[in-house]
């Protein structure tokens, strides 16, 4: 009985500590006319979707969430494509997504962003 206790909790604890750690990063927000995507799918302006940088980009992170913030408010999207103009902290999003961040005019913003 005792070994079974100390045995689950043994894993238990290793359980906790291979939990992936979230890593925000601080970069920049632009916004792209969305098309086919390096995922494979098309989609439109108006979804929820972004771009990451060519550097960070890589299959496994199509169809990944996406939670961003800036000072205007904040929106989750989904990854289906590569930015390869962006650096590694900046992210691309849809028009629609852009919107729930900043002023369009503006054209690039602050973001905060972690997947």
């Amino acid at each position: 009985m005792k070994f079974t206790l100390v045995t689950a909790l043994v894993s238990f604890a290793m359980l906790v500590q291979a939990a992936p750690i979230e890593k925000r990063n601080s970069g920049s927000a632009t916004y792209y006319d969305v098309g086919l995507g390096s995922c494979g799918k098309t989609n439109s302006n108006s979804e929820m979707v972004a771009a990451l940088s060519g550097s960070i980009m890589d299959k496994s992170k199509c169809g990944k969430s996406v939670n961003i913030k800036s000072s205007k408010g904040s929106v989750t999207v989904k990854v289906v494509d590569t930015c390869p103009g962006c650096d590694s902290n900046a992210i691309d999003l849809s028009p629609a997504a852009f919107k729930k961040l900043g002023d369009m005019n503006d054209g690039r913003i602050d973001v905060t962003w972690s997947m």
